[in-house]
């Protein structure tokens, strides 16, 4: 059974990733205004991913007894200067995102819940190749800078994540 403390904070944890997916659809949008499709795509998948987590959160909640209460999901930024500007916010984001994760580990650890610890490690594993994924992209457009070759290109590479 999940402790009334690790089941609220598991809930506002779904919260948050269905806000990643909502906030990469909103990157979708705009990439796709700016006739970025490889980078929408890229994005796309990010969204569908995003959700995926969430769901993982919830399965675990009702998988250890505990009951599922979705919130409001906030309006996500939608305007961005520039493709890199649009990374850096998710890179920030996916930051914010492994913080509360490791909040979450500290949670279960301080509560003794080693089975959501256990469950948590997947997430603290993944949020390391969100991190590294992000950064690289930002890392890239970086060195592009006002190139639209190099953005043409990196355009390209990123249209085909599978």
């Amino acid at each position: 059974m999940l402790s009334p403390k690790i089941e609220k904070a598991l809930n506002a944890q779904i919260n948050a990733e269905l806000f990643s997916s909502y906030l990469y659809l909103a990157m979708v949008a705009y990439f796709q205004d700016t006739n970025l499709s490889g980078f929408a795509h890229w994005m796309t998948l990010q969204s569908q991913e995003e959700t995926s987590h969430g769901m993982k959160f919830f399965q675990h909640i009702i998988e250890r007894g505990g009951r599922v209460t979705l919130e409001v999901i906030d309006r996500p930024q939608f305007e961005w200067k520039s493709p890199l500007e649009a990374m850096e916010a998710a890179l920030e984001h996916e930051i914010y995102i492994t913080k509360r994760i490791n909040d979450l580990v500290d949670l279960a650890m301080d509560e003794k819940d080693h089975a959501t610890a256990s469950f948590l490690q997947w997430f603290v594993d993944e949020q390391v190749e969100e991190e590294d994924n992000a950064n690289g992209i930002v890392q890239k457009l970086r060195m592009i800078g006002d190139h639209p070759g190099g953005l043409f290109m990196l355009d390209r590479d990123m249209g085909s994540r599978a």
